[in-house]
């Protein structure tokens, strides 16, 4: 290779250097520079293609340290080619070829770079000659003429300091088509990321302690970066198994198996939330008492809210406007055998209740939800009305205590304002996001994979751990 010509800006290399390649999570590689191979090649194992035809990506596992092995980074790209390439000893490989940036002292240029396991390579990346450039000249007896770097970064590295890759999503649900669905399978496409949609009771699985699995159609589901659990009220107890299936293979849940069971059994959220200080409307719980009249004095009276515990979207629950209505109520969701709760109207109310979006601890929109005429259920899916809110301190805290109480990182939390302050209502693991985002013009399906950007590792483990 002809050198070139030296001048003040000629960016000088040694056969070493060190480089960074910010945006596949890789602040620190040494990495050998070799004019007499053609292809940059970059160390990577594990390595899984995914995306659609027209957008194809790859993702790897990158072990940067080579006396570390217990170091290793999750890395995702764009896949730009796949070719053969010639390795030193004359052999042909097969090999998927991504473009990324790759920063080297003061200067930063996009550079192809097949990916092939180079791990009995004494570096972890070979810089070729297609991706040194004229302004660029290589001295092949000096080494680290640009400033090095260290291993150590990867130990110390803070979690913002990750830039975002192309994550590999799954979104477990048994209505592809309905709006919540499609506005996050937009948002995560729009911001570069893969999602597939999983119809939760397809998937079966392999439990056990070595290889734990979720089959669909007749294989194995590939490794997801993360999972959004989208599971109907109908199929808890199965969809938390698979979620919960999904957690032992090591994949960030969008909200945890336990956290759905929690927010599902209202008894159990309500009794979690009120061991807490919560405010909530005051709740009876019985099963084989007969005595209606004390269950109904334990929330003062009629008229009351009568709730079979499996409610969702406004069906099951009941307003008993007299004691006689509710003792009804009561006698024929115990001849069903059904759990039911009872709680205080609160009259106050108006009919109308506050739905607080949270996601990662943080109240990201709010919305007035009014019930139609002649109705007390203000659920949009039951007609009610929605509007943008504007909410107090005391709400804000409410619904934010509300949702870290049940360990949830995106919830739905019902209030209504009443004259002792906010009461918690529900908190729904599974929100919906017509209505929130129709009622504030926010992009929370955005927010929500944001939230997930932040959530997944990129770092899998270090020193062991």
């Amino acid at each position: 290779m002809t050198e070139t010509p030296l001048t003040p800006s000629t960016l000088r290399l040694g056969w070493e250097e060190w480089v960074s390649m910010e945006e596949l999570g890789l602040p620190a590689i040494k990495a050998k520079v070799d004019t007499g191979a053609r292809t940059s090649a970059l160390h990577a194992v594990r390595i899984e293609p995914f995306g659609t035809e027209a957008k194809p990506q790859v993702r790897f596992i990158m072990h940067p340290d080579p006396e570390d092995p217990t170091v290793e980074v999750v890395c995702s790209a764009r896949v730009v080619d796949r070719r053969n390439v010639t390795s030193s000893n004359g052999g042909q490989e097969l090999r998927y070829i991504i473009e990324t940036n790759v920063t080297l002292g003061t200067k930063t240029w996009a550079v192809e770079i097949s990916l092939t396991n180079r791990e009995t390579m004494g570096y972890r990346m070979l810089l070729g000659r297609s991706a040194i450039q004229d302004d660029m000249s290589v001295r092949p007896t000096e080494s680290f003429l640009q400033p090095q770097l260290d291993y150590s970064v990867y130990k110390k590295r803070r979690k913002s300091a990750v830039r975002q890759r192309p994550l590999r999503i799954g979104i477990l649900t048994q209505s592809k088509n309905n709006y919540s669905n499609k506005r996050m399978i937009e948002a995560a496409e729009a911001r570069g990321h893969t999602v597939e949609t999983i119809y939760t009771s397809r998937c079966y699985m392999a439990i056990n302690a070595h290889k734990p699995e979720v089959h669909y159609n007749g294989k194995p589901l590939p490794r997801y970066d993360a999972i959004i659990p989208r599971i109907g009220a109908s199929i808890t107890f199965y969809g938390m198994a698979v979620v919960r299936q999904f957690e032992a293979m090591g994949v960030y849940v969008l909200n945890r198996a336990d956290a759905i069971g929690k927010s599902r059994d209202k008894l159990l959220a309500h009794q979690l939330l009120g061991s807490h200080g919560l405010g909530m409307p005051v709740t009876a719980f019985a099963k084989s008492s007969r005595d209606n009249k004390g269950i109904l004095d334990l929330v003062g009276g009629s008229p009351v809210i009568v709730k079979l515990l499996e409610s969702t979207q406004g069906r099951g629950v009941v307003l008993a406007e007299t004691r006689n209505t509710a003792s009804a109520i009561i006698d024929a969701f115990r001849g069903l055998d059904a759990h039911f709760l009872v709680q205080e109207f609160v009259k106050e109310a108006g009919g109308s209740d506050i739905r607080c979006f949270v996601v990662n601890g943080k109240v990201v929109g709010a919305m007035m939800r009014t019930a139609k005429a002649g109705d007390f259920r203000s659920n949009v899916h039951q007609g009610g009305s929605v509007a943008k809110v504007k909410l107090t301190k005391e709400e804000r805290r409410s619904a934010i205590r509300a949702a870290k109480i049940l360990k949830l990182d995106v919830a739905g939390v019902d209030v209504l304002r009443s004259d002792s302050g906010p009461k918690i209502l529900e908190v729904n693991s599974s929100p919906g996001l017509q209505g929130i985002e129709t009622a504030t013009g926010k992009d929370i399906a955005g927010t929500i994979i944001e939230c997930i950007e932040n959530k997944v590792p990129t770092i899998l483990r270090v020193g062991g751990k």
